[in-house]
């Protein structure tokens, strides 16, 4: 069972500090504004409520135009795309509503863009990072010190707001009851990992292409590509149409891929599907578009209820050096990957670089269960023979190609 909270904490902040968080933003603000003008588009009826549509065509332009990181950039975006949906709702039904616009003093931190401590908070600002110290109340049963300094709770987000010429936090806190997790059963872990080349593959061995999905994207591509030639209202609303014939086919295609992933599982007998954190999938993938950014997180929504459905869980993990440590003895160098290949320059393995990566997503689940404060449930990642352990050891019998 998970328990959410909202912690409002007030900041202390350092001197100078308050005009690097107006002008956080202030810059925050103008990437919503743009986003949302962008997805709005008037008053003819076409609104963009992808997310990863707005990012593909906004982001590079937004990180030119102010200072702030990637992430801070990504959640102006998406503030302002959910605000557009709301708006598309009230259209729908007949309720009056125009373009969503931001003016509060606001900006979205996540755990990519600040450190949550319990006693402060670490920020980016377009000026590098700054430190507040809370200031909470004395008695440890009064909220917001009553989540804020329980380990239990765990920050996931929050939202910066400007008040009265005081800054607040309003922190999402997530305190979560998983008996799953809190077991001592040996478990066993499939590892996942995504990419343009190949769309998913599995520490199984198992590899999921993206061919039919590329096949599509350009097939619809072409057909925009023709009605927007035309110019006319007809051709606007045939692009609407063509966009939801798109959406669809490829909402079944990642939703057949969720089911074999899922069923992947289940025939290892695996408790966990572990993909990598998806928060800044651009920068770790950055050949991927905005189709490839969307199709990622949507096969992990996927399979993340249809894994719950059959008491499988599917958790992320840090990404880094996934796709260049050697997931046989743990060397990490940029060379040990060359595009879809994979040798260890210490000890010579070598094999697919996404099945190499995808071990090493197990692994990293692996890893952060043994620093587990209860020392974690022994965990095995799943391979295409045998399993592999956090020490490196095979169990059962594995082929050199495992």
């Amino acid at each position: 069972m998970e328990y959410r909270r909202t912690a409002v904490i007030k900041l202390d902040t350092p001197e100078g500090a308050d005009i690097h968080l107006r002008e956080t933003v202030e810059q925050f603000k103008y990437c919503a504004n743009t986003a949302s003008k962008w997805c709005w588009h008037g008053d003819d009826g076409y609104h963009v409520t992808s997310k990863a549509k707005a990012e593909g065509v906004l982001y590079d332009q937004l990180r030119e135009d102010t200072e702030l990181t990637a992430n801070l950039v990504q959640k102006g975006i998406r503030q302002a795309v959910e605000a557009v949906k709301s708006g598309v709702e009230r259209l729908k039904n007949d309720q009056d509503t125009s373009r969503p616009t931001f003016t509060a003093d606001t900006a979205v931190y996540d755990k990519r863009s600040a450190t949550f401590h319990r006693d402060h908070v670490s920020l980016s600002t377009p000026d590098g990072r700054i430190e507040c110290d809370y200031i909470l109340p004395d008695d440890t049963e009064t909220p917001p010190t009553k989540y804020v300094a329980n380990e239990d709770y765990e920050f996931r987000r929050a939202t910066l707001h400007r008040r009265d010429g005081d800054w607040y936090l309003h922190a999402s806190m997530l305190k979560e009851d998983d008996d799953t997790d809190s077991t001592t059963e040996h478990r066993t872990v499939l590892g996942v990992d995504l990419g343009v080349n190949q769309l998913a593959v599995a520490s199984t061995g198992r590899f999921w292409s993206p061919d039919e999905f590329n096949h599509w994207k350009r097939e619809y591509e072409k057909r925009r590509g023709d009605l927007q030639q035309c110019g006319t209202r007809a051709a606007h609303d045939a692009i609407a149409g063509v966009e939801r014939k798109e959406d669809g086919r490829f909402e079944m295609f990642l939703h057949r891929v969720a089911n074999e992933i899922v069923a992947e599982a289940r025939s290892h007998d695996c408790s966990h599907i572990v993909f990598e954190d998806l928060t800044d999938i651009r920068e770790s993938v950055p050949q991927a578009s905005w189709h490839h950014l969307w199709a990622f997180r949507r096969l992990y929504e996927c399979v993340a209820y249809k894994a719950k459905e059959q008491g499988v869980k599917a958790v992320q993990v840090d990404p880094r050096n996934t796709s260049k440590r050697c997931s046989t003895c743990g060397f990490t160098h940029d060379n040990n990957r060359d595009g879809e290949d994979f040798q260890c320059q210490n000890c010579g393995y070598q094999n697919h670089a996404d099945y190499n990566a995808s071990k090493n997503i197990g692994l990293q689940y692996l890893r952060r269960r043994q620093n587990a404060d209860d020392g974690g449930a022994p965990v095995d990642v799943r391979l295409n023979r045998g399993t592999l352990n956090v020490s490196g050891e095979y169990n059962l019998p594995a082929s050199s190609e495992a």
